[in-house]
């Protein structure tokens, strides 16, 4: 005969139990309340999407935490899946790149005050999460003011997977989503090395609470060797340096890292930057923003059919996004830790110039991860000669795998958009005329990019129907 004390028991167990769950349900849901942005100076116009932005701490003994912030999908964020995005440096800040003049909703006006809407922002088919990594960049801080002279891969790297299981907790709506990660140039190192994390993670757990599917890089950073050849042959070959200088290159940097490079090095290429003149290294056809750069020399026209006005290349526009962050009023509205912050800069040089490890080469993780079944892709501006498309050609030539689909063209309303091949676990596609910031310089054909990627689908050939700007948001790109 059972005892009914053991079902009293039971039931104050039960009630306890499910009364802690419930208060801790409730804390997450106000985490959340707190965290979300209701509207942002500069915005005079109503968005159906919800935002949040805030901080995450991922060491309690040192105080470091960093700052993100979430843009959902504009229709249905549930069913969609969710992509966070790092840009590189290393010192760069996402939000000052990818967020504010590259794949998020909102760009910023060559007032530095005033937002105006991105057409081809990447949250109209995923949920965007923005990471500022390590500590020390953009708004994530530190309490422990060494912790910015000691940043590098490894902390990185344990950081960012740290804050990400931390963020599931904080959103645990987003559990178990399909995740994807993507990045450009530095973060050619980021990228590969938190997969890696969470692969391992998820392996030693045996949950699969981050449910990542793949990831992508542009630009990227991936083998100091190949990257440093890359970059000379494109210099040259684009007649943007001499004869003599490009063997000044190939002998003292050959061999050497791409971080803290050795003085030879450095000085090689002080000499082709000068021989290279007042262009932007980044995207070499597209004008440099100078002092006397005015927003007339951007030729605006205006698209009659929809009354609004066609946005063309603006160079100058990390500028306004320093004055617009700068703001008191917009550090509030996105719940910046501002006792901890004081200017807001797009990179940080202490973090970059004291960086303290930096493997030559990110090539071995990829040769790691290819068989596991992830998604990856390696997209590329042909215009960068910073991390050119030389470069990458190189890095991914010597991981000697088997091609599926060979170089062909994919187009863009009937344009070569670039060109892309198919291997073996990983797909590579060129952007025509795109710099370093391929999302900045081709909006359109970026955005073709990621719904590609994201539904695994070859991009479009010739006579393909492509990716579209709202019908109220039309802007020539």
């Amino acid at each position: 005969m059972s005892n009914p004390r053991w079902g009293i028991v039971f039931f104050l167990f039960c009630t306890i139990n499910f009364s802690t769950i419930s208060s801790f349900s409730d804390t997450l849901q106000e985490q959340q309340k707190l965290d979300r942005i209701t509207y942002l100076p500069g915005q005079n116009f109503d968005v159906e999407f919800a935002q949040y932005s805030g901080y995450i701490t991922v060491n309690e003994e040192s105080g470091r935490a960093l700052f993100y912030w979430l843009t959902e999908a504009v229709e249905d964020p549930s069913s969609k899946p969710l992509v966070l995005w790092l840009n590189g440096g290393p010192g760069c800040s996402s939000i000052a790149y990818g967020m504010a003049e590259e794949i998020g909703p909102f760009h910023v006006e060559k007032d530095g005050k005033t937002l105006y809407l991105n057409p081809y922002s990447w949250n109209q088919v995923a949920n965007l999460l923005f990471l500022d990594s390590p500590a020390g960049v953009g708004f994530s801080y530190s309490n422990t003011s060494s912790d910015l002279l000691t940043s590098g891969d490894k902390r990185t790297a344990q950081d960012s997977l740290e804050f990400f299981v931390k963020w599931m907790e904080r959103f645990p709506q987003y559990k178990g989503r399909e995740f994807y990660i993507m990045g450009e140039s530095y973060a050619g190192h980021y990228v590969p090395q938190l997969s890696q994390a969470i692969v391992n993670h998820n392996s030693a757990t045996g949950e699969n609470i981050i449910n990542l599917k793949g990831y992508m890089v542009g630009n990227a950073l991936t083998d100091d060797h190949h990257d440093y050849l890359g970059v000379f042959q494109f210099m040259w070959a684009s007649g943007l340096i001499s004869d003599q200088t490009y063997k000044l290159l190939n002998l003292h940097c050959d061999g050497q890292p791409f971080i803290h490079a050795p003085e030879d090095c450095n000085n090689a290429m002080e000499v082709a930057y000068q021989e290279m003149g007042n262009i932007d290294p980044y995207s070499i056809f597209t004008p440099a923003c100078t002092a006397n750069y005015t927003f007339s020399n951007r030729m605006l026209k205006k698209w009659n059919i929809l009354g609004h006005v066609s946005r063309t290349y603006d160079p100058c526009t990390e500028k306004h996004s320093v004055v617009y962050f700068n703001q008191p009023e917009v550090q509030n509205a996105l719940h910046v830790a501002r006792q901890h912050v004081s200017t807001w800069d797009t990179c940080s040089d202490v973090i970059n110039t004291n960086w303290n490890d930096s493997p030559i080469s990110v090539l071995d993780i990829y040769r790691e991860l290819i068989p596991s079944g992830l998604r990856i892709w390696i997209f590329s501006g042909d215009t960068d000669a910073v991390i050119p498309i030389t470069s990458t050609r190189y890095s991914i030539d010597s991981l000697n795998l088997t091609t599926t689909s060979s170089w062909h063209a994919w187009y863009d309303d009937g344009q070569v958009a670039g060109w892309v091949q198919e291997y073996e676990g990983l797909t590579f596609v060129s952007v025509r005329g795109a710099g370093h910031e391929v999302p900045l310089h081709k909006p359109k054909q970026a955005l073709t990019l990621f719904k590609s990627f994201l539904e695994g689908k070859t991009l479009p050939t010739l006579g393909q129907v492509i990716v579209k700007p709202e019908s109220n948001q039309a802007v020539d790109s």
